[in-house]
Order: C-alpha cells, then sequence, then structure tokens
C-alpha cells in the first residue's frame, strides 16, 4: 500500500503551504520562450486601498483558470497583476485620515499630503494582493505593476504629450461634472444617476415695460441666478411675439433676453426655457450659439457664489428653500407639481454633481472613437457574451470629448506649465528653463491631476515596458482576453481599445469576457446598506478556496448576474471530500510499483474500455467548453464524470476485481484508477487547484508537480463505443432496479431473482457479462435470462429497459402478510389526513378568513393524498389477489 492521503480532508492543512511551494519554486513566472506561444491576461487593477469582494472572487477565478489551462496547454502563460492608485477614492481615505489627526490637506501643502498619500499605500496596498493569494491566484508577482510606477508613470505622460502634439488633447471652457464633496471634475461614466421623487417649479419672468409674463419650468431654481436668456422654439407660435424682447429675471432684477432656439422643444412644459450656460451642458450649447458668455454662481463647495446677490454663501439646497419663499412671497411662483427625475450621483461618494462650467482639460474622442468601433465592426475584438458589443457601440457612436483633469493632489500630475509673465501654455516632460515665447523663467506646473482612467486605459501596454520596445512587449502584446465586469464598459474597456489602437496600432486583447454581479440568495446586491455582504475570506477560512471557486463558476454564465448560495460552497466541499476519500481508496488498494508499467490497452475488461472512453470524451468537450469560455459547463461535466461515473459506478464496478484473485485483471483495474485519477486531477486543477495538486503529490510515478503537468489531450484509441452502450446498459439496469426496489421499500440486503426477458442477442451477451455487476450492485441473487415472459407468472416487479424488461419476483421480495399490514395502516393514515382536509375545507370560517394561499395548500394536501390512497388500494388489490 502506498502512503496514503490524511483521514480528514482539511483545506487548512495544504492550502498555505501549496500556494508558497508554488510561488517559491517560481512557478507562476512566464518567460519569454520563443518555442512558445505566448498567452497574455492582465488583472484588472484593484484599488490599492480596496479590500478582496466577491466581484474581486469571481473575476481572478476566472482569470486564474484559464492562466492554468494554458499553462498546462503548453503556453508561456503571463498573468500580470497590479493594483491602481485610484485618486479619488485614495485621497478622501488619507484627507480623512489627517482630518481626524487635526490636520488639512492645505497645511501640509502638496509635498506634504503625497508623503501621507504614499505612507497609506505602503501600508494598505498589499491588503488586496494578499487576499487574492488566499484564493489560489496564479499570477506573475514578479511582474507585479502599479500605476504610479515610474515606468508607468513616464508611459501616462508620453501618452498625454503625444495627443496633445496631435491636437487630441485641448484645454478649454465646458460643462464638467462637479463634485461639491470630492472638490473635483468627474468623468460622465463616473456619475451614476438615480431615479428620484422630486419637484419641477413654474415661474413667471415679467416682460420688460409691459404687463405680460412668460413662464418657464425649472427642476432646479436656484440655478436661475445665473439664467443669461429665456429661449423658445422658433415654430412655437405662442410666443413669436416675444422673440427678441427683454424678459426681467426675478429676484435679480437683471433683464435677459428672450431668444428662439430649434433646442427647445414646444410640448415640454411651457415650451420656454430658462437658459444658464454656466450650470447646463444644453444651457451652453445654446449660450455658445447666441453669444450669451457665462454667469457662474456657485462655488466649488457646492455654496452660491458673490454672483448670487442676496444668497450668496448658501448651501445650495438652502439657497433653493430660500428661493423658492421669495418667488412665492414676491407672487413669481406659479405652481410647484412633483415630478420624477434621473438625479446624477458622484460615483464615489454619493453626493449629487453638479453640472459647472470650468476650465478643464479634454480629449477629442471622436477620431479615438471612429477606429475602436471599426475594430468591433470588423471582427477584431470579441464580447463574450455578444449582446454587451451593443453597449460599447453605443458608447462610442454618443461619445462626448473626455474630461481627463482632476483637481487632486494624488495622481498623475499634468506635464504642463504657464508662463506667469505672459500666459504661455508649454506641454513637456519636463520643466522648461523659460518660457519659448517670451523667455520668462517664471514658470509653475498645473496643479491637476490626470483621471485614474487615463492611466488604466494603458494598462495592457505599459505594464509591459512601453514606451520602451521591450522584450516583454514584443512576445506577450497583444493580450488574449480581458475579464472584467459588464458594469465597466465605458469606463475601462472603451478607453484601453481606443488608447491602444492609437498608440500600440491594434487592439489589446482579442476577446472581451465580461462577467455579472454576484447577487446574495435573494438576488439583491451586496451592500454595506443593506447588510448582505459576504466576505470570501471568510468563506475561504470555513470551506476552502477550492470549494468557493467551483461555487463561483459553476450554474453561471457569462454575463448574467448570480446568486451566491452558502448551501452550494457546502456542496462543492463535499465534492471535494468526495474526491478526497475516493482517492484515499485508490491508494489503500495500490501496489508500490503500479505506476512502473504503461497501461496495457489490450488487458482492459469491459468496465475500463468504458470509464476511458467516457474520460476520453470529457477531456474533448471540456476542452471545447474552455475554448469557448464556457467555464460553468466544463466545470459541470468534470463534476459529473469525477462524482457519478469514477466514483460512484467504476470504482465500486472493480472492486470485486481488487479483492479477488486474478492478479492480472487485479493490476489493471489498479492501473486504470490510476491512469484516470490523474486525467481527472489535470482537469479538475484550474478550477480547483489546492486540492489536486495535494492528491497529485501523493501519487505515485508524478516527476513534477500538478500545475506544470500537460494539460489531457482526446485520443483516438482511448474510444470504445461498444463497452460504453454495454456498461451504460448494465447501469441502467442497476439504476432502474434499485429504483423499483427503493418504491416499494424492500431493504437492500433483501435478494431476488431477476429474470431479464430479451431477443437481442448483443444485449444478451452485455447482461452474461454484467452478471457480478447485477449480483453485487442490484441486490440479485442470481440471474436468468429468457425470450419470453410467458411462464414468468404475473406477482412480479417490471423494470422496462432498452430492448429488455426485467422482472423481480415478488416471493423473494415481500413478506405478504406483514405487506399487506402495513399497507391498510397507511390507508387507515391518509383516509383519516383526507378526512382532516376535507372537514377543514368544509368549514366556511375558515374558507373565508384564512389566506388564499393556506387554502390553497389544503386543497393541494387533499388531492395528493386522495392520490396516494389510490395507490395503496391498487397495490393492496393486486397483493391479495395474487397470493
Amino acid at each position: 500500500m502506498l502512503e496514503n492521503l490524511p483521514k480528514t480532508y482539511n483545506p487548512k492543512d495544504f492550502e498555505d503551504r501549496l500556494y508558497k511551494y508554488w510561488n517559491d519554486n517560481g512557478h507562476f513566472v512566464a518567460h519569454v520562450d520563443k518555442t512558445k506561444k505566448p498567452y497574455t491576461i492582465m488583472m484588472p487593477p484593484p484599488n490599492v486601498t480596496g479590500s478582496l469582494h466577491m466581484g474581486h472572487a469571481l473575476n481572478n477565478t476566472i482569470q486564474d483558470i484559464l492562466t492554468r489551462w494554458k499553462r498546462m496547454e503548453g503556453y508561456s502563460a503571463l498573468w500580470l497583476p497590479g493594483t491602481d492608485h485610484a485618486s479619488i477614492s485614495t485621497e478622501a481615505k488619507v484627507v480623512d485620515k489627517i482630518k481626524k489627526e487635526g490636520k488639512s490637506k492645505e497645511e501640509l501643502g502638496r509635498e506634504g499630503f503625497l508623503e501621507e498619500a504614499w505612507d497609506w499605500t505602503h501600508k494598505y496596498g498589499s491588503t488586496i494582493k494578499n487576499q487574492l493569494k488566499k484564493l489560489g491566484v496564479s499570477c506573475d508577482w514578479s511582474r507585479d505593476r502599479f500605476t504610479l510606477d515610474e515606468g508607468l508613470s513616464k508611459a501616462v505622460e508620453e501618452v498625454f504629450i503625444r495627443l496633445y502634439e496631435k491636437g487630441l488633447i485641448y484645454r478649454g471652457d465646458r460643462i464638467i461634472n462637479w463634485c461639491p464633496s470630492c472638490r473635483t471634475a468627474i468623468s460622465d461614466a463616473e456619475v451614476e444617476h438615480e431615479d428620484s421623487q422630486g419637484y419641477i417649479w413654474h415661474i413667471r419672468y415679467p416682460i420688460k415695460d409691459s404687463a405680460e409674463y412668460i413662464v418657464i419650468a425649472t427642476t432646479r431654481p436656484e440655478t436661475m441666478l445665473g439664467d443669461l436668456a429665456i429661449a423658445v422654439n422658433p415654430k412655437d407660435e405662442r410666443y413669436t411675439d416675444l422673440i427678441g424682447k427683454m424678459a426681467i429675471l426675478p429676484l435679480m432684477n437683471k433683464e435677459i433676453p428672450i431668444i428662439a432656439d430649434d433646442y427647445v422643444e414646444m410640448e415640454f412644459g411651457t415650451g420656454a426655457v430658462k437658459i444658464t450656460p454656466s450650470h447646463d451642458p444644453n444651457d451652453f450649447e445654446v449660450g455658445e450659439r447666441h453669444g450669451l458668455g457665462q454667469y457662474i454662481i456657485m462655488n466649488e463647495d457646492g455654496t452660491i457664489s458673490e454672483n448670487g446677490g442676496t444668497y450668496q454663501g448658501l448651501e445650495r439646497y438652502e439657497a433653493r428653500k430660500k428661493i423658492v419663499d421669495d418667488l412665492k412671497e414676491q407672487g413669481y411662483l406659479v405652481e410647484i407639481k412633483e415630478h420624477q427625475n434621473a438625479v446624477g450621483h458622484c460615483e464615489r461618494c454619493s453626493t449629487i454633481v453638479e453640472p459647472l462650467i470650468s476650465k478643464q482639460w479634454f480629449v477629442k474622442m471622436e477620431p479615438l472613437a471612429k477606429p475602436a468601433l471599426e475594430a468591433y465592426e470588423n471582427g477584431e475584438l470579441n464580447f463574450i457574451p455578444e449582446r454587451f458589443g451593443k453597449i460599447y457601440t453605443h458608447w462610442l457612436e454618443g461619445i462626448r470629448d473626455w474630461c481627463i483633469s482632476r483637481q487632486l493632489w494624488w495622481g498623475h500630475r499634468l506635464p504642463v506649465y504657464y508662463c506667469d509673465e505672459c500666459g504661455e501654455i508649454i506641454v513637456s516632460r519636463t520643466k522648461p528653463e523659460k518660457c519659448n515665447k517670451c523667455s520668462s523663467t517664471k514658470l509653475h506646473q498645473d496643479t491637476d491631476t490626470l483621471d485614474t482612467w487615463f492611466s488604466s486605459a494603458l494598462w495592457a501596454f505599459s505594464t509591459l515596458g512601453w514606451p520602451e520596445k521591450t522584450e516583454d512587449l514584443e512576445y506577450f502584446f497583444p493580450t488574449d482576453v480581458l475579464i472584467t465586469g459588464y458594469d465597466i464598459i465605458f469606463f475601462w474597456v472603451v478607453r484601453m481599445v481606443f488608447s491602444s489602437i492609437e498608440q500600440m496600432g491594434e487592439v489589446p486583447f482579442k476577446d472581451v469576457f465580461l462577467t455579472g454581479l454576484v447577487r446574495d440568495s435573494q438576488g439583491r446586491k451586496m451592500s454595506k446598506s443593506l447588510g448582505n455582504g459576504i466576505d470570501p475570506l471568510e468563506i475561504i477560512d470555513e470551506y476552502g478556496a477550492d470549494a468557493l471557486r467551483f461555487t463561483l463558476v459553476t450554474g453561471n454564465s457569462p454575463g448574467n448576474d448570480m446568486r451566491f448560495y452558502i448551501e452550494r460552497v457546502e456542496a462543492n466541499r463535499n465534492f471535494a471530500n468526495k474526491l478526497w476519500n475516493a482517492t484515499r481508496f485508490v491508494l489503500m488498494n495500490l501496489e508500490e510499483d503500479i505506476a512502473k508499467e504503461e497501461l496495457n490497452l489490450d488487458n482492459l475488461e469491459e468496465e475500463d474500455k468504458w470509464i476511458l472512453s467516457k474520460l476520453n470524451t470529457v477531456i474533448k468537450e471540456a476542452t471545447e467548453n474552455l475554448d469557448k469560455y464556457e467555464i460553468g459547463m466544463a466545470a459541470q461535466k468534470i463534476y459529473d464524470f469525477i462524482w457519478d461515473e469514477y466514483c460512484d459506478w467504476y470504482i465500486e464496478m472493480v472492486k470485486s476485481r481488487l479483492y479477488g484473485e486474478n492478479v492480472s485483471s487485479k493490476e489493471t483495474a489498479e492501473k486504470v484508477l490510476l491512469f484516470v485519477l490523474k486525467d481527472i486531477l489535470k482537469l479538475l486543477h484550474p478550477f480547483m487547484p489546492f486540492i489536486t495538486e495535494e492528491i497529485w503529490q501523493h501519487l505515485p510515478g508524478n516527476d513534477k508537480p500538478l500545475i506544470l503537468s500537460s494539460w489531457p489531450v482526446y485520443k483516438n484509441e482511448l474510444n470504445f463505443p461498444a463497452s460504453e452502450e454495454a456498461i451504460e446498459f448494465i447501469k441502467s439496469g442497476i439504476k432502474g432496479i434499485r429504483n423499483a426496489r427503493a418504491e416499494m421499500n424492500i431493504v437492500p440486503s433483501r435478494k431476488s431473482k431477476q429474470i431479464f426477458v430479451t431477443k437481442d442477442e448483443n444485449i444478451k451477451k452485455i447482461i452474461s457479462y454484467g452478471q457480478r455487476y447485477f449480483l453485487n450492485l442490484a441486490s440479485a441473487e442470481a440471474i436468468e435470462i429468457v425470450d419470453t415472459k410467458v411462464n414468468i407468472g404475473e406477482d412480479n416487479i417490471s423494470v422496462v429497459l432498452d430492448r429488455c424488461e426485467v422482472f423481480l419476483p415478488l416471493k423473494d421480495l415481500i413478506d405478504f402478510d406483514k405487506e399487506i399490514e402495513r399497507l391498510e395502516k397507511e390507508k387507515e393514515k391518509l383516509e383519516s389526513e383526507i378526512k382532516r382536509v376535507v372537514g377543514k375545507l368544509s368549514n366556511e370560517g375558515f374558507v373565508k378568513k384564512a389566506p388564499e394561499k393556506v387554502v390553497n395548500e389544503e386543497k393541494e394536501k387533499q388531492k395528493k393524498y386522495e392520490e396516494m390512497l389510490e395507490k395503496v388500494i391498487e397495490r393492496l388489490e393486486s397483493i391479495k389477489s395474487n397470493r
């Protein structure tokens, strides 16, 4: 007997040890090897201050499965890890920290604040990486990257300068989304729109030198302080005579023009709209067309500015209340109506954002979007599932210029310098010595940093050394697949594609595999507010990483949200335990030198051929599934084969050979058991790496770790259709007989003769071969094969099979007197239950007062009991008549 596994499967005994073994021995490191094909995945960089959640666990499990699989297939598989500096969220955490210490960002100054930010990053930055290791990720830690690394910062600077020199980056006054809490501009993609019940205020604007007035409707009355015009549609006959006249802005007592513009929808509201160019993107465009200029009435902190007259200094919603009260008091307020409105919130802090005119840096998107769109239309880029391609094209077709400057200190500072004397803008890799226009040496650098996504957009190639022409870049780029959530198609996927096409001349990856959200068992999104979050580390601690990984990838398909049930984790831990115990059994029955000789196909018996042929099919199908990113389907097929075919059937079938006297048959059974077990471990390894590696290292004949072994391949010589047909027939016979006996409540120890009726000669041969299985696994006392059922009699249990019927004589199985007694008791019990239910349903008080659901449940019970009683009576009559 070989060295066996510990009696109890306990992941804590080996998971950490195996991870250290893999990592210490360099098994995750990818090498530039021209004799191999490269396979590359870039880890979506989690926030440096983040911690592992179920979305990370799902995403990284899928990446690890593909990486381990491709490594086993012989590729030089690089899975490059890294983290993102996450400018807004990290800065917010650091600001909060120093605030608690009684300091402020401004007091520390930029350099002092950045020291604090780096300290924070060094302290917390490795947290999620260490947590990912608990999950078993086999990424190449020697190539770990951070978006503020020197090399990546150089790439960011290079791209900014190249785009600027091509005229694709510009500085201008535009309406941006401003977060008063984060005190920075944010992009459209960082705004979350939430439907909320609000109001729409109808306000009367007097017409100058007239008793007339015009009514406008607004959802943001505080912005009226910055109104520069009222617009109507030129085709709207209601207002034709007012176009060109002046209106008086209530509360501010300013004259503003009434203008005509096709932008105005005649059917919406009153057909007249206030134009506030500095605080609304559409109004900005109208203002540009009509030369209205700008008038900012709000400060960066969301308070009313000095342009707001008597409302100066009020917080925006305080100002709204005061303005509405004043409008009402002065007779300008016509009415207030409830209004359903989609309100934009900052994705980071949930503060309601303000559209605000601001001087910012932008990327011109139209020239970059076009080739990114063509790449998808030409088939250079694939989405899994395909339906998400529509979202990708929707974003690109309707794209607006990208605001890339952020009023933050933590991040990539803009490589932009300004001359204090003449205002010249200089974009440069290093600080210029003097202004190239007026030669002044008084220059200062822009204080803004770049949007985090600007650096993340370069991730696929900046991590490989670009803009340098490195060996890694030449070999591993473009990457093969990006695995990410469908919720950041625009945030990241779109930007990666157009950045790569612009800088590298090709798409950064061939495929985009999109995962869904992991929801709780009720289908709700996991969140702190609901208190329904599940910590992956707690699951790993209790059930092991393998059980969690397998749960996340089974019963799920790409792009679809999944519900997380702890019962499924428990079931998958049971699956691991089943494999563990099956291996223990195999090891206890193997001879020491069993692995020295190759498996001789000439010595195979039918069940050997069957299991090898089934294994062959699973290898082929699972490989095809993985090629098509059908990861859940591959996992399920491997699971079914291990549990059903190998553990429940093959091991049971060969026990008589293992314990028998036929040495040759015993050795063949041992070799097949070991051969199949090794391929099982290879197939399962990408999904459940820890248990498979631990078992592998206990098996004989292995000269290298499982992580470096080769992926099994389909072999024609292991295809045995006739043997599959034979054993599948035997299996169906055993299952049919077991089910029939179970329905009769016959204990397994009670044996009977089994009569097989068939005229098919092939089936007869199969039954003859399978006699030992029917005797051992189907409680047969003896087997009889006949051509006809004429002389069998009627008092039998019948089981119908393909081209065959099996009869089990009842006299061998049942004590008729006891069975009649049991059935009579069952009959009385059912009659009593029916009487109770009928009485309940006859009670008018119960039917009227009880909930409909409860009444229907009682009706269902009555129906069920009546059907059961009918079967019991039928069975009683049958037994009594055939005694």
